[in-house]
């Protein structure tokens, strides 16, 4: 099944002849790329916005896997947090920052002679509330792993199955998926939160969220790693780094790392998952 997914995805780009990928460097992007660049070589384009939401770090690891990949790889700027539909972080804040992204690369395809702009959806995300699939779909973008049927856990299987050094890497999203819905995101706010999270990344930390909620940093690690947390970590050096940072207070979350946990203020409104026509 997974062999006949990976055939599909690649008459997919076989198909597209061009293709410009929206590149984060997470491994959903990142094996779309390698996909696109086995089947079209220098006909696929990996493209990276560059924001105050995305750690410098994240962009270096994207740039030096597209440099192992092969794929001709470019860095844009885009400007969500001139739009104060974006930074009031409304729970439809994805919408605009996609919609930014898109509008700032469907042009870009247009000039470049790419037909196609590609995002690394998978078919889980649909599941989601994601409502910056919808800015994308708008905008023409397609999303071949969610066409195939492609889940998470089938990415890092094909990852892996490709030979991606970084097939078990952590999910890293925007830093602004760190804020309670309804709290203004500044550029201050997003800084504090990503060096809140190198200084835990550097402790040995890899899959965690350091979620901020007004002056308050609450530290989410998967359940099974609290313990060593506790045990291990200099607390009171900890405290002042992030106070240092900006923070005032410094919690532990003792349920734990869960992706997309504040999302669960919407349910039991939870809008419907957008669907790929």
């Amino acid at each position: 099944m997974l062999e006949q997914k990976l055939e599909q995805l690649k008459t997919i780009f076989a198909e597209m002849e061009w293709a410009l990928i929206a590149y984060s460097g997470g491994i959903d992007s990142t094996l779309v790329a390698k996909i696109a660049y086995e089947v079209l070589g220098d006909r696929a384009l990996a493209v990276t916005a560059q924001s105050p939401s995305l750690l410098p770090e994240d962009l270096e690891d994207a740039r030096i896997q597209a440099a192992a990949i092969g794929i001709v790889h470019e860095v844009v700027q885009t400007y969500e947090m001139d739009n104060p539909n974006y930074t009031a972080n409304p729970v439809n804040r994805c919408y605009f920052c996609k919609s930014e992204l898109h509008d700032t690369l469907k042009p870009l395809a247009v000039q470049r002679g790419y037909p196609y702009v590609v995002d690394g959806v998978n078919a889980d995300d649909l599941g989601d509330y994601r409502p910056g699939i919808k800015a994308a779909k708008e905008r023409g973008a397609r999303s071949p792993l969610a066409e195939v049927g492609v889940t998470k856990v089938e990415v890092r299987q094909l990852a892996k199955h490709l030979g991606l050094p970084w097939w078990d890497k952590p999910a890293q999203p925007c830093l602004s998926s760190r804020f309670p819905y309804g709290e203004e995101i500044t550029i201050s706010k997003l800084q504090r939160v990503g060096r809140a999270e190198i200084y835990l990344r550097r402790l040995g930390f890899t899959n965690l969220r350091v979620r901020s909620e007004r002056d308050t940093a609450k530290i989410e690690l998967p359940p099974e790693h609290i313990k060593e947390f506790v045990l291990t970590t200099d607390l009171p050096t900890l405290v002042s780094a992030f106070q240092e940072f900006g923070f005032i207070y410094v919690t532990l979350d003792l349920e734990g790392f869960r992706s997309g946990k504040l999302n669960q203020i919407l349910i039991p409104n939870y809008p419907s998952a957008v669907k790929l026509g």
